[in-house]
């Protein structure tokens, strides 16, 4: 599940995964949390420009797979499109196999969702960097939908998060 920060990617992955419980929810930011605590932060702010980032996320993946048998559901905001591509190689060059949904939100309705999404609530000061820093993301995120590789399944994110899990639940079928 791809798609800008805040356009209800985990909300669906959640969603898929109720629906299906065969299915393991993978959250891709949190390798990145971990490094975090581990490396410094690149000047952009962004692990996902660590390449140790990326790598972590195959491996995860990979070893999820391996040690639990089960498809995964991974939300993940990936709009640069070398670091997809990179992702994407390195699960397939492992045997994995990928369905990519872009969730696509035009830019005043992801700004209202974002306005309006608490991440940090036991921390206002951090809730508010985070709420910031998706609200610079905005443009590159929904101007990425132009970029995706053939075969990305592009969602309307307007449409209910009942009727986007139906749309996922019918292409992979």
């Amino acid at each position: 599940m791809n798609g800008a920060f805040g356009a209800g990617k985990t909300t669906l992955a959640q969603r898929l995964v109720a629906n299906d419980p065969r299915l393991l929810l993978f959250d891709a930011e949190l390798p990145g949390f971990m490094l975090r605590e581990i490396v410094a932060v690149p000047p952009s702010g962004d692990f996902q420009d660590l390449r140790v980032w990326r790598r972590s996320v195959v491996d995860t993946a990979v070893a999820l797979l391996q040690e639990y048998g089960r498809p995964l559901v991974v939300p993940m905001t990936v709009v640069t499109r070398s670091y997809l591509e990179e992702i994407f190689d390195g699960l397939r060059d492992r045997g994995v196999s990928v369905d990519h949904f872009f969730v696509d939100v035009p830019g005043e309705v992801l700004r209202k969702q974002i306005m309006d999404q608490v991440v940090w609530p036991d921390d206002q000061v951090r809730d508010a960097q985070v709420r910031s820093w998706r609200l610079e993301q905005v443009q590159r995120c929904c101007a990425a939908v132009e970029s995706m590789p053939t075969g990305t399944v592009v969602l309307d994110g307007r449409l209910s998060v009942t009727e986007l899990a139906e749309r996922v639940t019918a292409a992979l079928a």
